[in-house]
């Protein structure tokens, strides 16, 4: 127990609950309320678990697949089976709604797991046949050692889960860096995994409290036993991880911010486009990197279309929302601030609404959204999206591609040729066509272009966690 009384979460080293000798409080977005203490590794503190998992390696690299299978489909049983608990421990530390927390997060997590199950025999090495006569080569793949995972408190066991399955699916062992502001939900995963009979050292999970973060971090990346590492996070943050790693020589997969478009055509079925761009929107806050941020409308059905999106916002996506922290309210209210003082106008919501909570802040679209204003190219992360009306395909693309991000995007049309055209032409990671802009699935490649991130999570992600070894012999 911490010294305020209140239940401290543990970090797992070995399989076993370790408590450090700092800790720090962990409290409700909605309400301010200390939920529970977490306790809080130094950099010694985790330069031990780096041990634990460089000594786990050695015997869990030569497990058989069909064994770490069997691991990952019991560990997949146990998430269905805690459902509510997990679900209890995302919607307390991130005010998350049932839907987001309990409702898609903890089965998608599930989902994953059998996905990448059913994947691990799939990796397999080659057999070229070499230039020279009485000569033979074969191509091994083999795991790149420790792996450190870094994920963020938004889709804690989606994005937390992602962070350590597919490397430990190939025979990695994965130290999990656990967001501060969910670190019962990162403990989750862990214990999953311990139930399951995921092996000593195999999976350690911690976290650290802010002001210790950085050198922790540092620490991790600079230490020669991590081999790779996965960050899902801001472009800020992302880059500093990409320098450390880089002057270490040491690969990284970044999935960093976004400002997704949503493009809307003069022929695109406009209550369907409006629902998904709604929800594209306003789904958990919009505190999701592949959250809609700009609805790009084609000038014909602009104003249909505002009615239509009016509509489906007090339908289902008007009640106030959550976010993590004041700050990012804050943030919101201030590029919409910035954008009304230059001409643009509110669309829908109440900027001047007060809430009884410095954390909460109703849904807001905004139009006339033009270059110059703070919000056309900077990620709100928040319920806010804005509309830019165009009359041609390539005013769409120019407008769409105007960003810094590539992660997302959405086109909306009954023609399945412009789309693709579309699809073709935007610069992103992802492109869905009349579907909504968020977006993600383990049997698909997931990552993004120029400032949201290179590498790929899905389906291509177990053969990010390889690398081959050229083999040549004698006849």
């Amino acid at each position: 127990m911490a010294q305020s009384g209140k239940f401290t979460v543990p970090a797992i080293i070995d399989n076993k609950d370790v408590y450090f000798h700092a800790s720090f409080p962990v409290r409700s977005p909605a309400s301010g309320d200390h939920l529970h203490d977490s306790t809080s590794a130094s950099v010694a503190d985790v330069l031990n678990a780096v041990k634990s998992a460089q000594t786990a390696f050695h015997s869990w690299k030569k497990t058989k697949p069909t064994a770490r299978r069997d691991i990952f489909l019991k560990a997949a049983q146990i998430i269905e089976k805690r459902g509510a608990e997990l679900g209890k421990y995302v919607m307390d530390e991130t005010a998350a709604s049932e839907f987001w927390g309990a409702g898609f997060n903890v089965p998608l997590a599930a989902d994953m797991l059998k996905d990448v199950a059913g994947r691990i025999p799939s990796v397999q090495g080659s057999i070229p046949v070499p230039g020279a006569e009485g000569k033979s080569a074969m191509i091994w793949k083999e795991p790149y050692g420790v792996i450190l995972g870094i994920a963020p408190w938004n889709a804690p066991y989606i994005l937390g889960f992602r962070a350590v399955v597919f490397a430990l699916a190939v025979g990695n062992t994965v130290i999990l860096k656990s967001s501060e502001a969910s670190p019962r939900s990162f403990w989750a995963i862990g214990d999953c995994f311990r139930e399951a009979g995921l092996p000593d050292g195999v999976l350690n999970v911690f976290a650290s409290k802010t002001s210790d973060a950085p050198a922790v971090t540092k620490a991790l990346i600079e230490d020669p036993r991590v081999k790779k590492i996965n960050f899902t996070g801001s472009t800020q943050v992302g880059k500093i991880i990409a320098e450390l790693a880089g002057r270490n020589l040491k690969p990284v997969l970044l999935e960093l911010g976004g400002k997704a478009p949503a493009i809307v055509w003069e022929d695109a079925d406009l209550p369907s486009a409006a629902q998904a761009c709604a929800m594209g929107a306003y789904l958990y806050g919009g505190q999701i990197c592949m959250s809609t941020e700009r609805i790009i409308v084609h000038k014909n059905i602009a104003e249909a279309f505002e009615k239509e999106f009016i509509a489906a916002a007090n339908g289902g996506w008007s009640d106030v929302q959550v976010l993590i922290n004041e700050a990012g309210v804050k943030k919101n209210k201030l590029l919409l601030k910035d954008a009304v003082s230059k001409g643009a106008i509110i669309l829908h919501g109440d900027l001047d609404a007060v809430e009884d909570a410095t954390t909460k802040m109703k849904p807001i679209g905004i139009k006339g959204i033009r270059e110059g204003m703070d919000l056309y190219r900077t990620e709100s992360f928040g319920p806010t999206v804005s509309f830019i009306v165009v009359d041609t395909e390539e005013e769409a693309l120019r407008i769409a591609n105007d960003t810094e991000y590539g992660l997302s995007a959405a086109v909306f049309t009954e023609d399945l040729r412009r789309g693709l055209r579309f699809a073709k032409e935007i610069e992103s990671g992802a492109v869905h066509i009349n579907g909504m802009s968020v977006h993600d699935e383990s049997g698909l490649p997931h990552g993004g272009v120029k400032q949201s991130g290179y590498g790929r999570f899905g389906s291509m992600g177990m053969e990010e966690w390889v690398r081959t070894k050229t083999v040549t012999y004698k006849d």
